[in-house]
């Protein structure tokens, strides 16, 4: 007996796809595990309705019921927001959650294998995942980066998270050969800041030239993606001098509570917000919809 891999397009993303027009996938992670209901849902509105307003189809993509969703009705995405016990998926456990008729939200790395397995090449996301600090004892260093490495997605990104140790997250996209492109600058963004002391490997200063990258990776058969690096606006940054002692305290938290694997993130995320009064989230929802406008022009770019 064959059997068929459960996708569902949402009605617009269907549409898109028939008429050849650009599409932004969106991770649901961000949703489930990011932030509080009603701001998840109202953010991820905001960040659909900016990919609608710069010419582009968003996809949000989530796994419901044992149904991998390419893009979710307001329904949906109403009944994800609010939505308990949520699996965050990645690469290891999302074929186990679908088979199982379980409900998942995707992490970037199955944000991208869902998009690929839906002919999505563009995805934007708020910040992708790399290496812990402490990780040379742990080895806790996310999957996204194996699979940037493997499923050719350009994924947009205000960088890595700023809670990672970013010199070694980088200098493992660099083994793996992933582009890491700084849009518009010569250093490397930190998630919350627009800038840090790395260098950019690339820079590049039009979508146009990022989706042409792209289309070359595809035409010399290299595997993998391209992570874009896109400041968050100045406006609405942290500086990383108030951030370092913010991020510090809340990583002794962790380790004194004996947080570890998939806890480590929210967790950390959750104090910080606490720790800053709010002002995390604020910049997290700014430098997503950041992301999302240039993921528009890319996907636009690629389908023309």
């Amino acid at each position: 007996m064959t059997q068929q891999l459960p996708l569902k397009y949402a009605p617009e993303v269907q549409t898109a796809k028939d008429n050849g027009t650009a599409i932004v996938a969106l991770e649901s992670t961000i949703i489930t595990h990011g932030m509080p209901y009603p701001q998840n849902v109202e953010t991820a509105r905001q960040v659909e309705q900016d990919i609608r307003d710069a010419g582009a189809t968003p996809a949000t993509i989530a796994v419901m019921d044992g149904t991998l969703h390419i893009g979710l009705t307001e329904a949906e995405l109403d009944t994800l927001a609010q939505a308990d016990d949520v699996a965050k998926l990645s690469r290891a456990d999302m074929a186990a959650c679908i088979a199982l008729g379980g409900t998942g939200a995707t992490t970037v790395a199955a944000t991208m294998i869902a998009a690929h397995l839906a002919g999505i090449s563009v995805f934007a996301t708020g910040g992708i995942g790399g290496v812990h600090k402490g990780a040379e004892t742990s080895f806790d260093i996310s999957a996204d980066l194996q699979e940037l490495s493997q499923t050719p997605v350009t994924v947009v990104a205000a960088g890595a998270k700023a809670i990672l140790d970013l010199d070694k997250t980088y200098e493992v996209l660099e083994t793996l050969g992933v582009p890491v492109i700084a849009y518009g600058q010569d250093t490397l963004p930190a998630f919350w800041s627009s800038a840090s002391s790395l260098a950019a490997p690339l820079r590049m200063d039009r979508a146009e030239d990022i989706a042409a990258a792209h289309k070359m990776r595809a035409l010399m058969g290299l595997p993998g993606g391209q992570m874009v690096a896109n400041p968050i606006p100045s406006d609405a940054e942290i500086p990383a001098s108030t951030l370092a002692p913010i991020i510090d305290k809340a990583l002794k938290e962790a380790e004194d509570q004996g947080i570890a694997a998939k806890s480590v993130t929210p967790f950390l995320l959750g104090r910080i917000f606490e720790l800053t009064e709010g002002a995390s989230l604020t910049a997290n929802i700014a430098l997503v919809r950041n992301n999302a406008r240039l993921a528009a022009k890319i996907a636009q770019s690629l389908a023309a």
